[in-house]
C-alpha cells in the first residue's frame, strides 16, 4: 500500500505538490516511486527556471523506465534537490522527503485542480 500524506496536492500523472506559503516543493509519489523502481537519475531544471502546469521539466529515470516529470503548478524554480544529483534513489527510499524542485507558485488558484489524499487514493485504487 502506497504512503500518501493529507495535505497534499497530488496529480494525475503522480506529483505531489506540498505548499508552504508562496512555495511549492514538487516530486512524485510514493505510488510513483514503486512504480518505477530503483531511481538511477533525476533530471531537473535550473534555478529560475520556469515551469507551467501540466508541463513536463524533467524527468525520472529508473532501471526499467523513464518518466517524465509534469509539473502540477506553475511558477519559477528557487530551488532544486542537489541531494538528488549524488543519489537518486533517496526517492526510493522516501518519495516525500525527497522533492524534486521548490517552485514559487505564480497562480495558486491552480492547486483547486488537483486532487486531495483521498482523490488520489481513489484514482490509485487503494
Amino acid at each position: 500500500m502506497s504512503k500518501i500524506i493529507d495535505g497534499l496536492y497530488y496529480s494525475e500523472s503522480h506529483e505531489y505538490v506540498k505548499v508552504e506559503g508562496d512555495f511549492g516543493f514538487i516530486g512524485i509519489t510514493d505510488y510513483a516511486q514503486h512504480e518505477l523502481g530503483n531511481v538511477v537519475y533525476v533530471d531537473m531544471p535550473e534555478v529560475d527556471d520556469e515551469v507551467s502546469a501540466g508541463e513536463d521539466f524533467g524527468a525520472v529515470e529508473s532501471v526499467k523506465a523513464a518518466s517524465y516529470l509534469m509539473s502540477p503548478v506553475s511558477g519559477t524554480v528557487v530551488e532544486v534537490n542537489e541531494a538528488l544529483e549524488d543519489e537518486p534513489g533517496l526517492i526510493n527510499k522516501d518519495a516525500f522527503e525527497n522533492w524534486i524542485i521548490k517552485v514559487q507558485l505564480s497562480d495558486k488558484s491552480e492547486l483547486d485542480d488537483l486532487m486531495d489524499a483521498a482523490a488520489y487514493k481513489e484514482m490509485i485504487g487503494e
